[in-house]
Parts: structure tokens; sequence; C-alpha cells
């Protein structure tokens, strides 16, 4: 049976966030605010914006080491304030600081880590040592930062939860390693794991991801699949013409937004979706000159910052 048949057959939620609110003093503007997400069971949820825009904070309320000022959550059917304990016990996670025993060994750390959270394969950790080319015999103190975020995923990954919650899991790993990530989060997706995973890395949670939610200042301002924002993502089109058309009637083809004048006969247009009214139209005018770009998904993502478009 093929993964999307799965995510199609089960939708069982497993972390609810209802209007999950948090301000530091009531003096301040919200850190996060009315944030609703449901993430199913088998799902890899990306959880997207630039630095400062909230991520890290929904994070460290939602496993309650932040107290919510307004709203509530669930994780696995626990409510994240009363069953915190309970809910750490089924659980990955990485901190987006993640800091450890400076006079460890990381061999040292993992298996105290695994003695508060048992192994359920006993060859695991050496084999996320091994996928991540790590010394565990080296003192953390002596690790690099790139791999000091290994030892941090692989105490997040070695006991195989149902459930991850990682915060810039890939923030100092080279591109190979973050290929080994993006390996093993696929892995457990497979297993049917469910992944909330923050980042302002567009390539990285197009690689990783089933659906996003995008936070600006605090507060959910789009959520969609990855395949959605791919598919909405615009082309351009900068066309020369002998005479050139009006704005207007560029304006008034379906799809077209965002047209400019960038010359004296030269325009500049966007197109959503089916790009065949635009040929036509364009068929019906003398073109000098035709060049087509497709806009990245980082211009699709910008322009939730760019307009302030809400949810």
């Amino acid at each position: 049976m093929s993964r999307t048949t799965l995510m199609l057959m089960d939708t069982t939620p497993v972390i609810v966030i209802d209007r999950l609110s948090k301000q530091y003093q009531p003096d301040l503007p919200f850190a996060i605010k009315d944030l609703s997400i449901t993430v199913n069971k088998g799902e890899v949820y990306g959880f997207l914006g630039p630095n400062g825009a909230g991520k890290s904070t929904a994070i460290r309320t939602l496993l309650n080491f932040l107290q919510p000022t307004g709203g509530s959550a669930t994780i696995l059917g626990l409510d994240i304030v009363k069953d915190s304990v309970k809910i750490r016990k089924n659980l990955g996670y990485l901190s987006g600081d993640f800091s450890s025993y400076e006079k460890m060994t990381g061999k040292q750390f993992l298996t105290f880590m695994s003695e508060l959270q048992p192994l359920k394969r006993k060859t695991a950790m050496t084999e996320l040592g091994k996928t991540f080319r790590i010394d565990l015999n080296k003192h953390i103190r002596d690790l690099s930062k790139g791999n000091r975020q290994k030892l941090g995923i692989i105490q997040a990954f070695m006991h195989e939860p149902d459930i991850y919650i990682l915060d810039e899991p890939t923030d100092g790993l080279d591109p190979l390693m973050q290929e080994a990530f993006y390996s093993l989060i696929k892995k457990s997706r497979d297993r049917g794991a469910t992944i909330f995973v923050s980042s302002h890395n567009l390539s990285e949670v197009q690689k990783i991801c089933d659906k996003v939610g995008i936070i600006r200042d605090g507060m959910m301002v789009a959520e969609t699949t990855i395949t959605n924002l791919i598919n909405n993502a615009a082309q351009t089109f900068d066309v020369t013409f002998t005479n050139a058309p009006t704005l207007s009637a560029l304006r008034a083809i379906p799809g077209v937004k965002n047209v400019s004048s960038t010359g004296p006969t030269s325009v500049s247009f966007h197109v959503h979706g089916d790009i065949s009214p635009a040929l036509t139209f364009l068929a019906h005018h003398k073109v000098l000159n035709l060049t087509t770009r497709e806009l990245s998904l980082e211009d699709e993502f910008m322009k939730y910052y760019a307009t302030g478009k809400s949810k």
C-alpha cells in the first residue's frame, strides 16, 4: 500500500492546537496569537517563518515549557498543560538552541537520555551515530556546532517515538548531513510517526513536508499543502511588443496578475495556473521578444510577508 493511500485513509489528529496564544507581559505584543493547527497521524507538518516570527515560542508553549496565555492544545489526545509529563514519554524533541552536559562524552549523554526514555532497539543509538558520522567518545565541550546538532538529532530519534517536535533541526549541518536527516525523516514517517518541524528553509520544507503553516508576527497567515504551494507559484512573463497592448487588457486575461510596464513597449506579468489564456492573447499581437521564468517557492512564500495577507 502506498504512503499516499495510507495518508488518505488515516486522518487521526495527533496534534490539535486551538487558538493558542502567548503574551510574556500584559503591556507587550503577543508572541503568538490565536494559533490553530491540526496535524494528522503520519504527516510531516512544516511550521514556516523567518527568525522572530514566533515559531520557537509556539513550540515551547506546545511543550508546556511556557504557560499559554490563552487557548488550548492536545498531543496524542493529552492536554499540553495537565498531561505534559505523559506526553513527553512518547515524544522526540529537539530544541532550537540544543545544549547538553559539557563534561559528558556524547555516548554518556545518550546513555543517560536512554535511561529517561528507554530504547525500543538497543542498536538504535549506535546506528544513528554511524549515520551522522559523529565520534560519540568525544566530550561534548570539544564538539563543533554541527556535531552538537547531530547529537541533538540522535537523542530525539533514538527511542523511535510516535511523534516528533523539531525546532530548526538542520541548523549547523552540512549538506551531506542534511540529506541524512531528510532520509531519517522519511523512514520515521513511513513507519507512521507524526512530525512537526519548524524551519525557515524553504527547500528543506519542500523535500520533507506534506503540509505547511506560515506564521507572521506570531499569527498564522496561511496553511496549505506543499503541492498546492508549488502549483500556485506563478510564472513571470517578460514581453516586448511592436505595439504594446494596454495594461488593462493584460489584466483582463484569466490568471494574469501583477502587470507592470518595464519600457515603452515592454511589460512584465505573472501567470498563475493555466498559461493557455495568456499564450492565446500573445498570439494575437506582434511579439518581438518573450522570456518566461518560474517564481521560486521562496517568492511565493515572501508574498505573505510583503502583503500582510491573513489566513
